[in-house]
Parts: structure tokens; sequence; C-alpha cells
């Protein structure tokens, strides 16, 4: 086998492997997460199943997009850092998802918990008064 082919396997056994402990983890983790934000359960668990094969999807799609390499490998050297360098970019793939993710869902748990606050029962009627400045 030659040192392009062992790349692009230990490439995909890599990134598969990263990409299902990554959202296997952020589904089992997420769901309260969710629950907190949706504030129902059935919802957060939808949304939970819908975001890991989003997660999916776009994360294995990237992989197999960028697994093409137009660098001749041909030293074990040379492989290790085509390798670090197609990992690396994996995982800050996963990572911006990840941040998308937690912070879209934040602005709208923010949102959300805004709408049900209540109104004060009665509203300000004056100011306080100012004690005099002293000399």
């Amino acid at each position: 086998m030659d040192q392009q082919a062992l790349m692009y396997l230990v490439y995909l056994a890599i990134s598969i492997g990263l990409t299902v402990w990554v959202a296997t983890t952020l589904s089992r983790n997420g769901q309260i997460f969710l629950a907190e934000v949706f504030a129902d359960a059935t919802l957060a668990r939808a949304v939970n199943q819908l975001l890991t094969m989003g997660f999916y999807l776009l994360n294995l799609g990237y992989v197999a997009v960028a697994m093409r390499s137009d660098r001749i490998v041909t030293s074990t050297s040379e492989l290790l850092e085509a390798l670090s360098l197609k990992v690396g970019l994996v995982l800050l793939v996963l990572g911006v998802l990840h941040f998308c993710n937690v912070f879209i869902l934040g602005r709208y748990r923010r949102g959300r918990l805004r709408q049900h606050q209540g109104t004060p029962p009665l509203p300000p009627a004056a100011r306080l008064p100012m004690p005099p400045a002293h000399a």
C-alpha cells in the first residue's frame, strides 16, 4: 500500500471516530441544555436528534470533501504533516459547529426568558430624591 492511500485511510478512521465521539457526547450532554432552552422535554429530544443528524451530515460531508490532497506524500514525516493538517481542520470545523449551535441556542433561550419575564406591577411613579452634594 502506498503512503497516500495509508494517509487517506488513517484520516478517515480518525475523522469518523472523532465525529462519532463528539456527536455522541454533545447529544448526551446537550439534552439537558436543550430541555432548559425549550422548556419542553419532547421538543428538546426532537431538536437534539435533528441537531445530531445535521452535525453528522455537515461534518462527514466536510471530511469527504477535504479528503482529497494535491500533496504527494513520499515519506512518513510528510504523511504525518499532511494528516495533522487534515485532522486539525476537522477539529476546527467541529469546534466552529459546536460554538455556533451553543451561541444560537443561547440567544434563543435569552429571548424566551425575556418574553416570559413579567412586567413590574406598577410603573415607576417618580424619581428618588438625590442627597445634597457635599461641598
